[in-house]
Parts: structure tokens; C-alpha cells; sequence
């Protein structure tokens, strides 16, 4: 049997860690010379290819020197910490990615914090040091710092480091001497990151992912910690709240390149996939059949946002979406719990209707954005943060926010974020950039990235990863400008929104079907303004139809998912379907919002 190292490459997200794992396949040869392989191997979800960004932890291996290398790649963004906390269970040790110019981020932080936890051996890998102004000696003192202040041992601070380039496919001890390839990087993993600690005993497996497949159903994965697994083997489920299920192997799988190769035994340390338990969840364990004994759990952050799921009832239902009714939401809402342990479900009043929590807005914008490409249609509310009562006090969660941003337009982002009750803790220099440091309520966050993306010309890079519980802030300010609503169903027409343009700005396009109570545009002034786009130019024989081609209508504003849930109030709704993303109000005809406004106010 040959020797194996399990490594997790933790880092900042694009700090380049799929590209290494890219670097590292081709080290080892997997790949024919002529084979195109593209690059980012391991993003192969539409998502993660077209944002750039990994959203899911994947497996691969390779091999090197006799010795087995299970890598697993993990993503780098805080509200995909869910994924971060599982898979550094497998692992013996990590691979700390850092950005030769940025040097460590808030998630950096965050996943370094989890392994350090963990007890896991790190190797510090400084990329990108083919950057004109990168620092990598700064950099390299600032993560010392960080491995310090998050309190890691003697053999943790002594870390090796290397330096290169992903994207080159080079790693050196030196980074001024560029070497060939990536195998100095090989040889420190094999010489420093330890061999998997194995107990001698009954077989025991803690399931820390799962995959799906058509054909043989769930499949749990997970690393055989002690003892021998075997295809048909009798074993005992035990679950997270004691209960012990008996069940029997059917296949044992193990990781090889890229791919899944059948094996009939699985030794201690491995990380393997099992065919054939049923009804497990992430966190129980695989144990013996005659004494089964149970695991510490994984313990997961709890959520910190929740969201309103409900199914498309505008009058456009059905049109677009293949998935349209409360059950078929449902089923894909639990079927996502299953797998995604950050998030939970709770019902509400209403069947149709239900509260999904999940880390922040970009965790819960991927699984609309993921359901919408399924074909389903959805409706979703404002995202609420979740509050808490400690010791008697209304309290809420509070993040850390780091903003980079030009020198000149600091103070510009320093008032949009103090305005939402942030506080400055650090102001530094870093190159030509200021680092800013704050601490502002999870409320604060939301809608605050655009203002800041228009405030420096699009030259911020903002992060933000969650602190603690603190008493409530007070109130803040939302949405300045009201919005324009749609007075009747119909087609908008060019003559009309001419017409309108002095009263906002639009985000239908002339031509566009449109349904009363739809939300059309942005008013220049507080409160809503309820308008007619779909009014025709009155033909005689003194005016000709064809003068409309010549309007001059401004291009209209066309916002992302993240965007438009940013954007809404409370009584607004995002209608999600395959083809659009519309914004409208929760009550359509507009003498019932005027009702249902007054009655507030009356009771208030």
C-alpha cells in the first residue's frame, strides 16, 4: 500500500487556488500531451465557471513519488463556509494560498482560523509574486502575524513557504529564483504534512460530503478514519442523535485523478465513497456492524440571513418555468438541505410560502440562481438578518468589513459605510491603495456594495466575514429614491417611457410585457409613483405612426439576482424565472396597497 497525504488549499477567493490544483494535475501527468483540458479542471459547474468563483468543495488525487496526494479544493467566499468546515475533517493538513500583492484577506482569516482549530499542519504558498508590485516579505510577515494573533501552536507558526505563480506553473523557496515546475511544492507536501494518524480498532467513517447519481442513488464520502472497509460488509449508521441504522456496502470507490476507480477494500486514512446506505445525512457516521461507536459532530456556524421562498403567483405564471407549484419547491428546497449544512428551512402561515436561512445573501442567491436554471419559478422577499435575545437585549449580527479602494475616493466609502452605522477600526496604506477596517451590522451590508463600486469607479475590493452577536444599532437608513409601478397589464411602448424618462430611470425596455404592479423603474424622488407605460400614440391623419422610431429613450438599467434583492424593501418581491428577473411589488392593484397602508399607519 503506498503512502498517502490528505491537503485541503485554503485561501482567499481569486487568490488562484483551482488554478494551482490545475498546475498539480498536470504535474502528474494525468492529462495525454496533446489532450485539451482547458483551464479550471475543477469548476465544471456553469455557476462557478461564469462568476469565477468555486462554490462546492471537490476531490482529486494524484500521484507523486509512490506517495498518494488526495487534494481537495475548496471555495474561498465566508458565506460558503459550510463547505470550508466539512472538508477540513478529511484533510491532515492545509495549503495557505495568499495573494503576493493583497497579502491575507478577512477569509483568508476565517478558513485559516477553522484549520488552525482543527489542529492542522499548514504550508504558506505566497502566489502571484509575478505581480509588478507584489511584497512578498510583507506578506509573508503579515501571515505570521495572523498565525499568531489566532493562537496556533509552536509546530503550526513554523510553517514552510514557498513562493511562485499558478498561472506560470512555477513554485521556488525563493521567489526571486523561478524554477521549472511546481515540484518543490510536491516535495514539501510529501516532507511536511503528515501521513493520516490511523487507530487501530472497528471500522469507523465520519460522512463529511455526498454526491448523487441517477443510477445508484445517494452516495456518502467521507475519510475511513480506523479500521478496513469492504465491498458487501454488514455496517451500522449511526446518526447524529444516537439512532443506529444497520445497512450493508454494496461499493467501495476510491479517488483517483479526476475520476472514481471501484476498489474491494478501503484501508484506514483513505477517503472513499460508499454505494448502497440509505437515508444518511453529513455528520453521521459509518461504524461496525456488531459495535458501532459514534464520532465527535461536525460543527457547522449558524446561519445569519433569512429570505421568504414563495411560488410565482404574477400574472405571468407559468410562462417560462417548468417547476411552478408549492410542492415541487419544497421538494428541491429539502433536497438542497440535505447536502448544503449552512442552510435550514422553516414553514410560515402560508403553504405556499417558505423561510429558507442561509450565511449571507451570495449563499442564497446561488441556490435561486442554481433553481431558476432547473427551470423553476419562484418569488423571493427582502433578506432579513436573524436577531438574537441575549441576556434580556435585542441583539444582531455584526461583521468585519474590509474595503481596498483608491486613496482619493477613501473618504467617500468611509461616509457610505459610517451612514449604515459602521465603525472605522484600521486605516492603513497598502501600495497605491487605502485598506480600510470596519465593523458594521450584517443590515448594513446589504445594498452597500453597489454604492461603493459607483463611489470608487468600480476600483473597490470589499469583503466582509461575520464577528459576533452585539446589541442593536438602531435604525438604518434604506433606499432613498422610490420606485415607478406599473399602472395596467400590457405591452410598454416606446412613446410612453419617452413621455416618463423625467420622472426616473427605467429597467424595462420599450416592447417589454408588462403586468400592474410591476416595479418598472427608480423615482428621482422618495415614495412611489404609479405610471402608464403601455399608452399608444393616438393615430390620425395628422400624425404618422412612424415618428416613434425616433424617441430618444435611455438604455435601460438591467440588475443581477444579488442586485435585485439588495434593491427591494419590504414590501417588494423578486419574480424569478428562466428568462427574467422582475421586480414588483407583494400586493399588485394599487387602491389595496393604499388600504393596507393606511390600516398600518392607523394601528401603529
Amino acid at each position: 500500500m503506498s503512502e498517502i497525504r490528505n491537503i485541503a488549499i485554503i485561501a482567499h477567493v481569486d487568490h488562484g487556488k483551482t488554478t494551482l490544483v490545475d498546475k498539480m494535475l498536470h504535474q502528474a501527468k494525468l492529462f495525454r500531451e496533446n489532450q485539451e483540458t482547458g483551464e479550471l479542471i475543477l469548476d465544471n459547474n456553469d455557476l462557478e465557471r461564469e462568476r469565477g468563483i468555486t462554490i462546492l468543495a471537490k476531490n482529486v488525487s494524484i500521484r507523486y513519488k509512490d506517495v498518494k496526494i488526495n487534494i481537495i479544493d475548496t471555495p474561498g467566499h465566508a458565506d460558503f463556509g459550510g463547505e470550508v468546515e466539512r472538508v477540513l475533517n478529511m484533510c491532515d493538513g492545509v495549503l495557505l494560498l495568499v495573494d503576493a500583492f493583497e497579502g491575507p484577506m478577512p477569509q483568508t482569516r476565517f478558513v485559516l482560523q477553522k484549520a488552525i482549530q482543527l489542529g492542522k499542519k499548514a504550508i504558506l504558498v505566497i502566489n502571484k509574486v509575478d505581480k509588478p508590485n507584489c511584497r512578498p516579505d510583507e506578506v509573508h510577515e503579515d501571515v505570521f502575524d495572523l498565525f499568531f494573533k489566532l493562537d496556533a501552536n509552536e509546530e503550526q507558526l513554523n510553517f514552510p513557504t514557498l513562493y511562485g505563480s499558478s498561472k506560470q506553473g512555477w513554485m521556488s523557496e525563493d521567489w526571486q529564483k523561478e524554477t521549472e515546475d511546481i515540484t518543490p511544492l510536491l516535495d514539501c507536501i510529501i516532507k511536511n504534512i503528515p501521513p493520516p494518524v490511523v487507530s487501530e480498532g472497528t471500522p469507523q467513517m465520519q460522512i463529511t460530503s455526498l454526491d448523487y447519481s441517477s443510477y445508484t442513488g445517494r452516495i456518502c464520502i467521507g475519510r475511513l478514519s480506523r479500521g478496513v472497509l469492504k465491498e458487501g460488509m454488514p455496517v451500522s449508521l449511526v446518526k447524529r442523535d444516537g439512532t443506529i441504522l444497520k445497512s450493508r456496502i454494496k461499493e467501495l470507490y476510491t479517488f483517483e485523478g479526476l475520476g472514481r476507480v471501484k476498489t474491494p477494500e478501503v484501508n484506514a486514512g483513505e477517503i472513499c465513497a460508499i454505494f448502497g446506505i440509505d437515508n444518511f445525512e453529513i455528520g453521521d457516521v459509518v461504524a461496525d456492524f456488531e459495535n458501532p461507536e459514534s464520532m465527535p459532530p461536525i460543527h457547522i456556524d449558524e446561519p445569519t440571513m433569512s429570505m421568504l421562498f414563495t411560488i410565482n403567483n404574477s400574472p405571468f405564471f407559468g410562462k417560462e418555468g417548468k417547476f411552478v407549484t408549492s410542492r415541487h419547491l419544497r421538494e428541491r428546497l429539502t433536497k438542497e438541505l440535505e447536502k448544503n449544512l449552512a442552510m435550514k428551512m422553516q414553514d410560515t402561515n402560508s403553504p405556499d410560502a417558505m423561510l429558507v436561512y442561509g450565511r449571507g445573501i451570495l449563499h442564497l442567491s446561488i441556490l435561486i440562481e442554481t433553481m431558476r436554471r432547473e427551470g423553476f419559478e419562484l418569488q423571493v422577499g427582502q433578506p432579513q438578518v436573524l436577531i438574537k435575545e441575549i441576556d434580556g437585549r435585542k441583539c444582531e449580527p455584526i461583521e468585519i468589513l474590509t474595503i481596498d479602494c483608491p486613496q482619493e475616493t477613501s473618504g467617500k466609502a468611509i461616509e457610505y459605510v459610517t451612514q449604515r452605522k459602521g465603525e472605522l477600526l484600521v486605516m492603513e496604506p497598502k501600495g497605491d491603495f487605502q485598506h480600510l477596517e470596519f465593523t458594521i451590522p450584517s443590515r448594513g451590508i446589504v445594498g452597500l456594495r453597489n454604492n461603493l463600486l459607483t463611489a470608487t469607479a468600480g476600483e473597490a475590493i470589499i469583503a466582509h466575514r461575520f464577528k459576533e452577536y452585539q446589541p442593536w444599532k438602531g435604525n438604518i437608513p434604506g433606499r432613498n429614491n422610490g420606485v415607478l409601478v406599473c399602472m395596467e397589464s400590457g405591452t410598454s411602448t416606446g412613446y410612453a417611457i419617452d413621455k416618463l424618462q423625467d420622472r426616473g430611470s427605467f429597467f424595462t425596455e420599450p416592447g417589454e410585457a408588462v403586468y400592474m404592479g410591476q416595479i418598472l423603474g427608480e423615482h428621482i424622488r422618495p415614495g412611489g409613483l404609479v405610471i402608464n407605460v403601455t399608452k399608444a400614440k393616438q393615430l390620425t391623419n395628422m400624425r404618422a405612426s412612424g415618428t416613434d422610431d425616433s424617441v430618444r429613450i435611455a438604455p435601460a438599467i438591467k440588475m443581477s439576482l444579488e442586485e435585485s434583492l439588495e434593491y427591494i424593501q419590504e414590501d417588494e418581491l423578486v419574480e424569478v424565472t428562466p428568462k427574467s428577473i422582475r421586480l414588483r411589488k407583494t400586493v399588485l392593484d394599487e387602491n389595496e396597497r393604499k388600504r393596507a397602508s393606511s390600516k398600518s399607519t392607523a394601528v401603529s
